[in-house]
């Protein structure tokens, strides 16, 4: 089960030099398995989402495609202002081995006005390894270089020269559908599977083609299609669904998927004291949202890594904390199978967690954001020990206290 140690992003947007987690080769404290970004407008939270995005939209699509995405406008716009040079993503993750973790790092840089990967490597070390460097087993230049095929714990792993012809294209794209390389395989399906929710209810309020669908999109205007998968294969699961929702919503009573004579599908709602049930173009806001959360949380084979923009738009204040708590608990375990990232602007939310679950995301002198974990403030610390919650502590600004700085530029946390 894979699962995302750290990241270290330069020249992205307004991060010249962002890291969080674990950014050194087996050491380093590791990103939990929920974490929530918090901080002013602007402060670089919707960006850190859009990373994760835009890594896994350069896998599924392309460089130029993922830079020319409506809401990044091209390679110029991405790198961070007044800087040059290349966009730099560099990512740790676990692959079923804690003392092995992988490092998948690549640069993009433009040539001829057109954006390329200028750099891709892997590495890792290998079995019974405790010191020194990982190895390579994928080290790209301009498209070429070698890939090491088999599993280097065998000892058995030989290298084989490449040559891509397309850079527009990652070579974790292309080699990750040969068997050959079950380490890049792995490393390809699970960054596919990254999972980005900016969830509008009035996308979930159309009626869409009737058409069960293995997965929610990005807006949920497929919802209904999800819901229809779920009633026919996973009877169980839907059931839950239904259940959670309704604990959520009071006076929930039912909920249905129904096709229309249109071959249409409908979401039909019942609630205490009416007879005539709801469809979803009549549910509030904040209906929509708790199903859309659900239908996550209640997934039978869940995305490894999943991304949420302000939860809590639209909710009561007693359900933003509700929601918080479910997401917590969806995460606790070590061996839960999805993290969970999520920004919030609401002390509601961050009443929830824990100090080391918590990231607030400020601007330095130079206008590049920083992140700081608010375990790391040491006044905080002794405030949460006391049992005062992090809410609390954040709106009576215990998180911007004068004596703590955030790093300078280069250092690391």
């Amino acid at each position: 089960m894979s699962k995302l140690l750290g990241i270290r992003i330069r020249n992205f947007k307004s991060f010249e030099n962002l890291e969080i987690g674990q950014v050194t080769y087996a050491s380093g404290e590791a990103l939990p398995r929920f974490a929530c970004f918090i901080g002013p407008n602007g402060s670089g939270k919707s960006s850190l989402l859009d990373a994760f995005g835009f890594i896994a939209d350069c896998l599924l699509e392309g460089i130029e495609a993922a830079c020319d995405k409506p809401h990044r406008g091209g390679f110029e716009r991405l790198r961070t202002q007044g800087l040059s040079g290349s966009l730099s993503f560099e990512i740790f993750f676990e692959d079923d081995d804690p003392d092995r973790p992988i490092v998948y790092a690549f640069d993009i840089d433009l040539r001829k006005g057109v954006p390329f990967v200028a750099s891709e490597n892997l590495r890792q070390r290998r079995k019974g390894e405790t010191r020194g460097k990982p190895y390579y087993f994928l080290k790209l230049e301009r498209g070429k270089g070698k890939a090491w095929k088999g599993d280097p714990a065998s000892g058995q792993d030989t290298a084989t020269t490449i040559e891509l012809t397309d850079l527009n294209r990652l070579g974790l794209t292309t080699l990750g559908n040969l068997a050959e390389h079950p380490r890049i395989v792995r490393l390809r399906e699970y960054i596919e599977q990254w999972y980005l929710s900016y969830f509008v209810p009035n996308a979930a309020r159309i009626q869409p083609p009737a058409g069960a669908q293995r997965w929610l999109d990005r807006e949920g205007a497929n919802i209904a299609n999800v819901l229809q998968y779920y009633e026919r294969t996973y009877k169980k699961g839907f059931k839950g669904i239904v259940d959670q929702v309704a604990k959520n919503i009071p006076g929930l009573t039912g909920l249905h998927v129904e096709v229309s004579k249109d071959k249409r599908l409908l979401l039909k709602f019942n609630e205490t004291g009416y007879h005539d049930p709801f469809y979803q173009q009549s549910m509030s806001d904040g209906t929509l949202k708790m199903l859309a959360y659900a239908v996550l949380l209640a997934d039978p084979a869940p995305r490894p890594f999943i991304g949420i923009e302000e939860p809590e738009n639209g909710l009561y204040i007693e359900l933003i904390e509700h929601l918080a708590a479910q997401f917590v608990a969806h995460t606790a375990s070590e061996k839960a199978p999805t993290q969970i990232f999520v920004t919030t602007h609401l002390p509601y939310f961050v009443d929830a967690l824990q100090p080391e679950q918590v990231w607030i995301m400020r601007k330095d002198e130079h206008g590049h954001s920083v992140p700081i974990r608010v375990a790391d403030i040491p006044s905080v610390k002794e405030l949460s020990a006391q049992g005062i919650p992090l809410g609390a502590q954040w709106y009576s600004r215990q998180f911007e206290l004068s004596d703590h700085h955030p790093p300078k530029r280069g250092s690391r946390r």
